[in-house]
C-alpha cells in the first residue's frame, strides 16, 4: 500500500501546491477513501478558470480538487478511478493523461470524452458507446 502513494507522489505534489492556498483562500480539506479532497477558494477557482474546459473536480495523485463540497460528493466514484490510474502510472500519470488526448483529438474524436482514461472513469466500453456519429 505504501508504494502505490510513493510511486504517485510526483503528481500528488502537484495537488499539494494547491492545498495552502485553497485554505487561506476559504477552501477546506477532508480526507476520503485515502485521498486529500480539497475544495472551495483557491481549488474552485482553478477548476473554473485555468483549465480549457471548467471541471467540478480533478484528480491530482491522491489529491482531489473540487469546486465545493456537492461536487465532490457527486465526483468521487469518477475521481476515485483516476486516483487507481495515477496509481498504476505512477509520474507517466499527466504525459499519458496528454497523450491519450491528443491521440483522440488526431483522431476526430473528442480530447476530453474519448481520452482513453476518462472512458475508464466514466466505465465506458469504446464499443458501447456512441456520440451519435
Amino acid at each position: 500500500m505504501p508504494l502505490r502513494y510513493l510511486w504517485a507522489l510526483p503528481v500528488t505534489l502537484l495537488g499539494l501546491a494547491c492545498v495552502p492556498l485553497a485554505v487561506v483562500t476559504g477552501g477546506r480539506v477532508r480526507v476520503e477513501r485515502g485521498a486529500l479532497e480539497v475544495y472551495g477558494g483557491f481549488a474552485r477557482f482553478v477548476l473554473r478558470r485555468c483549465l480549457v474546459i471548467e471541471a467540478s473536480a480533478l484528480c491530482l495523485g491522491h489529491v482531489i480538487l473540487g469546486q465545493d463540497r456537492d461536487a465532490l460528493d457527486h465526483a468521487r466514484d469518477h475521481e476515485h478511478v483516476h486516483v487507481r490510474q495515477c496509481e498504476r502510472w505512477g509520474p507517466l500519470f499527466v504525459p499519458a493523461y496528454f497523450l491519450a488526448s491528443y491521440l483522440a483529438w488526431r483522431r476526430g474524436d473528442h480530447f476530453y470524452f474519448d481520452n482513453r482514461f476518462e472512458r475508464e472513469a466514466y466505465g465506458l466500453d469504446r464499443k458501447k458507446f456512441s456520440r451519435g456519429r
